[in-house]
C-alpha cells in the first residue's frame, strides 16, 4: 500500500509539473505572438512614414516638370534673355554664370576645407581643434542671407561694384562646413595602422598624408565636395547682395553676373506670363542639376568606397 501511494504521489507530481510546463509554453507562445505583432506594426509604420516623407518630393517634381517642360527647347539653353515685354529668349547667361560662380566657390573652399578637415582629424584632441570645430558648426548654422550681407560688406562695398567674385565668396563660405565635416569624418575611418606603416618605412609625414591618407579617403572628400555644390547651386539670398544679376552674357567674374537662382527669383516675381514660363523651365533645369549632383555623389561614394 505504501509503495502504491508513493507511485501515485510521484505520478501526481509529474502530471502537475507537465501542466506547469505546458502553461509556461502557452505563456511563451503568447509572448512571442505579441512580439511578432509589434514587430509587424513597427515595420509597417516605418515604411508608411518613409513613403509619406517622399510624397512631397514627388509632388514637387511632378508639378515643376508639368510647368517647366513647355519652356525647354534648344533656344532655351543657347539664347540670351529677351528685353522686357518681348516673348522668347533663353537662359544661357544664367547657366554660364551659375557654373562660373560654383567653380570659383569650389576653387576657394575645397583646398581650405580639406586642409581644415585634415587638421581636425590629425589633432582632434587639441584645444585649437576644439575651437575650430566649434566655429565650423556655428558657420554651418548661419543663414544664407547673412552670408550674403557679410560678403557685401567685405567685398562689394570695398570694390564699389557687384560681382560674381563676391557671390563666389558668399557661396564658398557656405560650402566650407560641408567639406570640412565630410573630410574629417572620412579621415577618422582610416586605420591608424595604415599611417603608422607608412611612417615606419621612413616616409615623411606630409608625404604620408598626401600619398597614403588622402587617396584612401578620396571617396568621402569628393562626396563632400559634390554635396556642397548641390547645397549652394540653388541659393538666391547671398547672390542678391553680391552677384546682383545681369541680363547680358558676362564671363568676367569681377562684374555683375546672373545665375539660375537669381533669374528664377526675378522672373517669378515679374508680371509677365512668358517670364513665368521661363522661370519654371529654369527651375526644372536647376532641380535636375541638383538631383544629378546628388546621384553622382552617391555613385562616387559607392564606387570608390575603401574597405578596411
Amino acid at each position: 500500500m505504501g509503495y502504491q501511494k508513493d507511485v501515485k504521489s510521484l505520478m501526481e507530481k509529474e502530471i502537475n509539473k507537465n501542466l506547469e510546463n505546458n502553461q509556461s509554453f502557452i505563456v511563451n507562445d503568447k509572448h512571442i505572438f505579441f512580439r511578432k505583432i509589434y514587430n509587424i506594426l513597427f515595420k509597417t509604420s516605418i515604411i508608411l512614414f518613409s513613403i509619406i516623407s517622399i510624397i512631397p518630393l514627388f509632388l514637387i517634381l511632378f508639378y515643376v516638370l508639368q510647368k517647366g517642360i513647355t519652356a525647354i527647347d534648344w533656344d532655351f539653353f543657347v539664347k540670351l534673355p529677351k528685353p522686357v515685354g518681348v516673348e522668347g529668349g533663353g537662359i544661357s547667361n544664367a547657366i554660364i554664370g551659375t557654373f562660373l560662380i560654383i567653380l570659383m566657390s569650389s576653387l576657394m573652399s575645397v583646398p581650405l576645407g580639406v586642409g581644415t578637415g585634415i587638421f581636425l582629424s590629425e589633432y582632434q584632441n587639441s584645444k585649437l581643434a576644439y575651437v575650430v570645430r566649434l566655429f565650423v558648426e556655428v558657420l554651418q548654422g548661419v543663414p544664407s542671407i547673412v552670408m550674403g550681407i557679410i560678403a557685401y560688406l567685405w567685398v562689394v562695398r570695398p570694390m564699389g561694384i557687384f560681382s560674381g567674385f563676391s557671390g563666389a565668396i558668399a557661396l564658398g563660405m557656405m560650402m566650407l562646413p560641408v567639406i570640412i565635416k565630410n573630410t574629417e569624418e572620412t579621415l577618422k575611418l582610416i586605420p591608424h595602422s595604415l599611417k603608422e606603416a607608412s611612417m615606419s618605412l621612413g616616409v615623411p609625414y606630409y608625404k604620408t598624408i598626401l600619398k597614403v591618407v588622402l587617396p584612401s579617403s578620396i571617396s568621402g572628400i569628393v562626396t563632400g565636395v559634390l554635396i556642397g555644390i548641390a547645397r549652394i547651386a540653388g541659393e538666391t539670398a547671398p547672390l542678391l547682395f553680391t552677384a546682383f544679376g545681369n541680363p547680358f552674357m558676362n564671363l568676367n567674374i569681377f562684374k555683375p553676373m546672373n545665375s539660375l537662382s537669381l533669374l528664377i527669383f526675378n522672373y517669378a516675381t515679374s508680371p509677365y506670363q512668358d517670364w513665368h514660363r521661363i522661370a519654371w523651365g529654369a527651375s526644372l533645369f536647376l532641380i535636375v542639376f541638383v538631383l544629378f549632383t546628388n546621384l553622382v555623389a552617391n555613385g562616387v561614394a559607392k564606387k570608390w568606397k575603401v574597405e578596411f
